[in-house]
């Protein structure tokens, strides 16, 4: 005989899980003693969100799922936003919960909230196990549903007394490869017709570009078609290695320098846009280029995104066969690589700024100095994103890691704590801004607990700096968006993490530099001044495309 709550841990084990993140409670103290017992390490956080994103950053680097477990009621809400950041995000994760035993009602409606109505638009599934003996089935089926594209999250809700109950003659489900359905090649032969027949082909790399099995197939087919390429924010690092075909990354929607490559094309070749990103260009119905979608799913059809030709299959050999189509028979638009040029110069420009608070240039090219090629930069959400997006070169997959679908804050810090305990051996930094950093900085006892080795730099202005910004270029006045911080270096400090504070430029590298060398959770407080918003990001653009929106 077995127990539900051990049948799960059986279940979740055959899976491979090795971490359940989350916090416990009343209603899941049977498959806690089951956990305890174990080979699944239970990493306890300091709050359900933080699990959430810690366990959709492991689906996100891994391809497999990551497992959150949090109580009923209040810790299940909890989850809520973590698992729209994996929904919008297309990570695949578990989320497990408690509840009060269905066969009775003890307790009448204390703290009883429906989760699984309340996960349903959150999910790709949502559904409580009803009987001990449904868990290897239910199971396996919410692992398949998660990993499967479009991969997301899967929740399960445990009740306690199916936890507690006791079956016999149930066994796990053996785990089977899964297969993706390949593309046409009636589908393939028009999309290499049409790269062939265009004359200034363009490809950009999407969200779903990123899977961590594609960064080898789409490099290749780069170099074997010697395309030039941009990449949403979401789709960066996808090609690993630099190139000189890289064309930057559309941080914008529009009228930013990679823009003028997207004038140019009268073809795009789209691989893996997943429409839940902020657009990173604009389709319209007259004029501008045609769209060729290769996905492994049919496109939704935007406002904004409207492709001619469709190629749905696995990415990875979609992409694999068209170069073989393509292969040798393409030539460069030598107008495109001196149009490179001029566009990464630009985004190069004011680099080494000497002036002090630090500017968001200053910032992406000195941490870009002190990461090596490896080094893991993981992003909260704010005025910050757009630079590093914009400014920062990636050379090896999955090493900058945002969220431009939810775009939530606060998940910056848990996702660099996933990273760190994945790859223990590589830099990992998080880079938040003030705003976001307090939103989750409880976790950093989580960190020093786990004895990772991060660096948390903190950029530092005392306000929501990108509404802020936005409120300013809609001249609206500047208002609400204000507050004050803590030391952030006793903040630290009272965490048993280290703590350094900027107080010159010239500082940031060295103390970058020693942050890492001292190993452990080290936080680094930056002043940064975002002056340079204005000046570059609405003066400057809007200057070379009058009446532009900057969104």
């Amino acid at each position: 005989m077995r127990k539900g709550s051990a049948l799960l841990v059986d279940a979740l084990e055959n899976e491979g899980v090795d971490r359940i993140f989350g916090v416990p409670g009343e209603e899941n103290l049977d498959f806690l003693e089951s956990l305890r017992t174990s080979r699944i390490e239970l990493v306890l956080t300091r709050h359900e969100q933080a699990a959430a994103f810690m366990a959709a950053t492991h689906g996100r680097l891994t391809g497999k799922p990551g497992v959150c477990l949090a109580t009923l009621g209040p810790g299940a809400l909890n989850f809520s936003t973590g698992a729209a950041y994996a929904h919008l995000g297309a990570m695949p994760m578990i989320l497990i919960t408690g509840q009060k035993a269905v066969m009775s009602a003890k307790q009448a409606r204390f703290q009883i909230v429906d989760i699984v109505a309340s996960m349903k638009p959150l999910t790709k599934m949502t559904r409580q196990i009803v009987s001990a003996a449904a868990i290897p089935a239910t199971v396996r089926d919410a692992f398949r549903v998660a990993m499967e594209e479009r991969p997301g999250p899967v929740h399960l809700e445990l009740p306690e007394d199916v936890a507690a109950e006791e079956v016999e003659n149930a066994s796990v489900i053996p785990v089977h490869p899964l297969e993706r359905p390949l593309a046409h090649p009636a589908a393939l032969d028009r999309a290499a017709e049409a790269i062939l027949a265009a004359k200034r082909p363009l490809v950009m790399i999407g969200a779903a570009g990123s899977r961590p099995w594609l960064a080898e197939a789409l490099s290749t087919f780069v170099v074997r078609t010697r395309l030039p390429f941009f990449n949403t924010q979401m789709g960066k690092g996808a090609v690993t290695g630099g190139s000189n075909l890289y064309m930057g990354t559309a941080a914008l929607s529009e009228g930013d320098y990679v823009h003028e490559a997207v004038a140019r094309a009268d073809l795009i070749v789209a691989i893996g846009h997943d429409t839940v990103e902020k657009p990173p260009f604009l389709m319209n119905n007259g004029g501008g280029p045609h769209v060729v979608h290769v996905g492994y799913q049919s496109a939704t059809v935007e406002q904004v995104y409207h492709p001619d030709i469709e190629v749905i299959g696995d990415i990875g050999t979609s992409v694999e066969a068209l170069a073989e189509r393509l292969e040798g028979r393409l030539s460069p638009d030598e107008g495109m690589i001196e149009l490179r040029q001029k566009i990464l110069a630009r985004l190069n420009d004011r680099a080494k700024e000497d002036r002090f608070p630090v500017t968001p240039q200053r910032l992406v090219h000195d941490v870009r100095k002190v990461m090596p090629d490896d080094g893991i930069v993981c992003l909260d959400n704010g005025m910050y994103k757009i630079w590093f997006a914009r400014n920062y070169r990636t050379h090896v997959a999955n090493t900058l890691l945002l969220d431009n679908a939810l775009a939530t804050m606060g998940a910056g810090l848990p996702s660099a704590m996933m990273a760190a305990m994945l790859y223990p051996h590589r830099r990992v930094m998080a880079v938040c801004g003030d705003g976001g950093f307090m939103m989750n900085s409880q976790e950093m006892e989580t960190a020093v607990r786990l004895r990772l080795n991060l660096v948390v730099v903190i950029l530092n202005d005392s306000a929501y700096g990108m509404i802020r910004w936005k409120q300013a270029v809609d001249g609206f006045a500047d208002f609400g968006m204000s507050f004050d911080n803590p030391d952030f270096v006793r903040y630290a400090q009272a965490y048993g993490a280290k703590g350094s504070r900027v107080t010159a430029v010239e500082d940031l590298v060295p103390t970058l530099e020693a942050a890492f060398a001292g190993g452990g959770v080290h936080l680094v407080d930056v002043p940064i001044d975002y002056s340079e918003n204005t000046r570059v990001l609405v003066d400057e653009l809007r200057n070379r495309a009058p009446g532009l929106e900057c969104a």
